[in-house]
């Protein structure tokens, strides 16, 4: 689980530097590369946090429940920062 943690604090890092660094990048300076790259980063990141999701599931060390939350929370700019509070560990 320890990689769940790691993996999903990447993922929260990278998501909040696609927001606020890579598209203002795109979209004010004209530099559309900064999207390319951090969303290809921001991407790989996000399929790791869920391999690594499904893994804990699968070796039962996270419910059902618990493994759609923190689904759920990949989708929200912060959420996996909340990660632990949500598994309890």
């Amino acid at each position: 689980m320890p990689l769940l943690h790691t993996t999903g604090l990447f993922e929260g890092i990278s998501f909040l530097l696609l927001l606020f660094v890579a598209m203002p990048l795109k979209y004010f300076a004209g530099y559309p590369l900064a999207v390319t790259v951090a969303g290809g980063l921001h991407g790989l990141l996000f399929l790791a946090y869920l391999w690594f999701i499904i893994a804990c599931l699968l070796e039962k060390s996270i419910s059902f429940r618990q493994a759609i939350s923190a689904f759920l929370l990949g989708f929200l700019p912060t959420g996996t920062f909340f990660l632990k509070r949500i598994l309890g560990k």
